[in-house]
């Protein structure tokens, strides 16, 4: 059941790029690199669920670490940069590749700590967002970094509980954490990446205002978030 309840990272992906498509254009076609990424974390998870073997467990994971790793090229604020780029972000793209690289070696040494070596890393997200959450008064911004959060939250804590207490779900018959996680953390993805969008175009692109839709209809209760970039007259 488990490989299934990855068909939701092939569905949002290609509707992302297509979502995105105008953002990217403005912004950084390598958004679409991003993409792919997350389309390939479901093959990959799907590949490690349907043969439980290591080298799917590996590429499930490696697949994660360059997810996070393209983002952070893309979407960092530049004021959170180590203070020896000096703002520089070609040349911090070329720090997080060569970070990317050694943690991919590394974790071909370490496998069994991959995994809590992400969430790490989605911890010192939450830390910025958090932080541009307290500096921002934009309302649509502070719904998304709230929801975004929770979902992660909510996607953690699955985890977490069907990898320290399997057995007790086990002896109750409740077999879905697992692929619970899945599908919050598909979901999880286009809201975060959303949020550093928004973000990032603090910083980034102050003259022009992005606009939070939602597919398939802004009315809808639930939707996958995108955004519609609207240009105005303000000046850099």
């Amino acid at each position: 059941m488990q490989q299934f309840t990855n068909i939701p990272f092939l569905i949002f992906g290609p509707l992302m790029i297509l979502l995105m498509y105008p953002y990217a254009q403005k912004r950084s076609r390598y958004i679409y690199v991003f993409w792919v990424l997350f389309m390939i974390i479901g093959l990959f998870s799907m590949y490690f669920h349907m043969t439980l073997s290591f080298l799917g467990q590996l590429l499930d994971e490696i697949a994660i670490l360059w997810l996070l790793g393209s983002g952070y090229s893309i979407w960092m604020p530049r004021c959170y940069f180590p203070s020896f780029l000096e703002g520089n972000r070609s040349q911090f793209i070329r720090l997080v590749f060569i970070t990317t690289m050694v943690s991919t070696l590394l974790s071909f040494l370490r496998p069994t700590v991959n995994a809590y070596v992400l969430n790490s890393i989605a911890l010192h997200i939450v830390y910025i967002v958090c932080q541009e959450y307290r500096k921002t008064s934009n309302k649509e911004l502070r719904h998304l970094i709230e929801v975004s959060v929770v979902l992660w939250a909510v996607a953690l804590t699955s985890w977490i509980s069907d990898r320290l207490l399997c057995s007790f779900w086990q002896r109750i018959h409740f077999f879905y954490l697992h692929s619970i996680w899945h599908v919050l953390i598909s979901i999880t993805f286009p809201y975060g990446m959303v949020t550093m969008a928004l973000v990032d175009a603090n910083y980034e692109m102050p003259g022009e205002t992005l606009k939070v839709r939602y597919w398939p209809r802004d009315s809808w209760p639930v939707g996958l978030p995108y955004v519609e970039i609207r240009g105005d007259d303000k000046n850099c």
